[in-house]
C-alpha cells in the first residue's frame, strides 16, 4: 500500500496493491494498523454510497460540529474530487485542491476533518463510497458555493452545462461568509 501525502495538510491519496490472476483482482481496501503507521489514525462509524448521473456536482460539504474525517473511494465511474482546507490554524486554510479518482485504478483519498469535500461526477453510474468518522449531523452540516470566485475551482464542466445539484448544494455560502474550524 502506498500512501502519498498531498499539497493541503493531512490529505493522502492510497495505493492499495492489487493482486490479479485468472479470476479476477483482490485489494485491501482498509487496515487500521497500516494507516495508523502512516499516521492516520480514524475509527469509521459509518459507510455511505452515492450514486451520481454525469455533471452531478455533491458538496462542498463539512460539519461544523462532528467534522467528519472521510476515506473517499469510487468504486465505478470518474469523480472530479475538490477538497478545501477550513482549519484556520492551518497553513493551508482556505485553500483548495482537486484530486481525479477513477474505479479501475482502485485509489482511495484521505480526507481528515476540518475540510470541506465535495466532486463532480464524471460519468454516468458513478458510485462513490466514503467511510466517515463521526454519523451524519444535519444539524452541523454547512454548505460552501461551488463556484465562489475566491475558491476558483476549475470544474470540468463543458462550457454552457449546469451541473446537477441539490437545492441545498446551490444554497451554499461564500468561504468569506462560511463557519470554519479553530
Amino acid at each position: 500500500m502506498i500512501l502519498t501525502p498531498l499539497a493541503l495538510p493531512g490529505v493522502v491519496v492510497i495505493e492499495p496493491q492489487v493482486y490479479r490472476d485468472a479470476r479476477g483482482e483482490f485489494l485491501e481496501t482498509w487496515n487500521e494498523e497500516r494507516f495508523a503507521e502512516s499516521g492516520i489514525e480514524a475509527r469509521f462509524v459509518q459507510d455511505n454510497l452515492s450514486v451520481s448521473r454525469r455533471h452531478t456536482l455533491r458538496g462542498l460539504h463539512y460539519q461544523i460540529q462532528q467534522a467528519q474525517g472521510k476515506l473517499v473511494r469510487v468504486m465505478r465511474g470518474a469523480i472530479f474530487d475538490v477538497i478545501v482546507d477550513l482549519r484556520r490554524a492551518s497553513a493551508a486554510f482556505g485553500k483548495m485542491m482537486t484530486v481525479g479518482l477513477e474505479a479501475g485504478e482502485h485509489r482511495s483519498l484521505w480526507v481528515p476533518p476540518g475540510l470541506a469535500h465535495g466532486f463532480l461526477a464524471l460519468a454516468d453510474d458513478t458510485w462513490v463510497q466514503y467511510k466517515v468518522t463521526e454519523y451524519w449531523a444535519p444539524r452541523w452540516e454547512r454548505t460552501l458555493r461551488w463556484d465562489d470566485p475566491a475558491l476558483a475551482i476549475p470544474w470540468p464542466l463543458p462550457r454552457g452545462t449546469s451541473p446537477l445539484m441539490s437545492e441545498k448544494d446551490r444554497a451554499g455560502v461564500p468561504l468569506a461568509d462560511a463557519e470554519t474550524y479553530e
